[in-house]
């Protein structure tokens, strides 16, 4: 017989998770439809189908004092660290009560004052800046842990390779987490990837590497306790590839998904939806009944309506402003 899994958490954090899945999906859902009625500028990328991922790591973290920092699929994280939702669903929608003013849209959200530090649109941009936080934590003798995720595609980026030698040299306090949702836009993982177990790459630079499932939200916030306390203590980087799977497509504007995935293959993976999966528990262990499921998640959707409600209330930023941030020294005055 197999053995189960044991996990500890109390009623109340089951349905504290139950909670904010449920608020990323519909969260999401909202910024889908704001881009289809053309109130989100840019490109628009959702989390839909992995929001254990987040959850599961962001409550491994010392909130306030752990950084994070991820790609361009970024909602999610900002929103677990404690970004004001309505001030990021603004940032999305370019209007100046986002925290970068409504001029970094959906794939900037930025919010150092809960060390979030991006949202970034560069593939694997960022990645030397996560290294760059966890440097600065060691440098200063602090015991901060920074987590950097990143997609399968940017695994492929020479970057990569450079900042793994780095922190593997230096011993760097970071934990680098692949989201592996199989494909880079629309190019799947065996078409991009030589050698498809990314979660190897780590190994060459004697950085600790697994690969693990982030589809349960339980086992993935056992898992990140797991390796943020490893790292914590032994100050040392940490390679996760963490197996996971997008409902949408890879941004706002992918609607033909017939081109990379069989109906057969999405239809398989719905039965591994993480929020369903939680709601299961929640039902099986006689936590929460179907009907108050229902409820909270129309009370979540009410309370994302008027989130975007408010956010829509806020101005876009005044035209004059356009240069304000921007810094070249071929354009010393604004507006030459």
């Amino acid at each position: 017989m197999a053995k189960q899994a044991v996990y500890t958490e109390t009623p109340a954090e089951l349905e504290k998770y139950f909670r904010e899945m449920t608020f990323i999906r519909i969260f999401e859902e909202k910024c889908n439809f704001s881009y289809r009625q053309g109130k989100s500028g840019g490109y628009l990328h959702v989390y839909i189908g992995m929001e254990a991922l987040a959850v599961g790591w962001m409550h491994a973290l010392r909130k306030g004092y752990d950084t994070v920092i991820t790609a361009y699929r970024d909602h999610a994280h900002a929103l677990l660290l404690g970004t004001d939702p309505v001030a990021c669903m603004a940032e999305i929608c370019g209007r100046v009560a986002g925290p970068s003013r409504g001029k970094g849209g959906s794939m900037h959200i930025y919010d150092k004052a809960n060390e979030f530090y991006g949202g970034w649109g560069i593939v694997g941009g960022h990645i030397p800046l996560g290294a760059g936080l966890a440097f600065a934590a060691k440098y200063r003798e602090e015991d901060r842990v920074n987590v950097c995720f990143l997609g399968d595609g940017a695994a492929n980026q020479g970057v990569v390779f450079e900042t793994l030698n780095m922190a593997g040299l230096w011993d760097l306090p970071i934990i680098f987490i692949v989201e592996n949702n199989e494909v880079a836009m629309g190019t799947r993982l065996e078409y991009h990837a030589a050698d498809t177990e990314l979660w190897k790459r780590g190994l060459p630079f004697d950085i600790k590497s697994e690969r693990l499932d982030a589809m349960d939200v339980l086992q993935v916030k056992k898992d990140a306790d797991r390796i943020v306390d490893w790292v914590r203590t032994n100050q040392k980087p940490y390679f996760v590839e963490a197996m996971c799977y997008r409902y949408e497509g890879h941004g706002a504007a992918d609607n033909d998904r017939t081109l990379y995935r069989t109906k057969e293959e999405e239809d398989a993976n719905r039965k591994r939806d993480p929020l369903q999966r939680i709601k299961n528990l929640l039902h099986k262990r006689n936590i929460m009944s179907l009907e108050k499921q229902e409820a909270i998640e129309e009370e979540i959707r009410d309370e994302v309506d008027k989130i975007y409600e408010d956010a829509m209330n806020s101005p876009h930023p005044d035209p004059e402003e356009v240069y304000d941030n921007v810094y070249d020294d071929m354009m010393p005055e604004r507006g030459h």
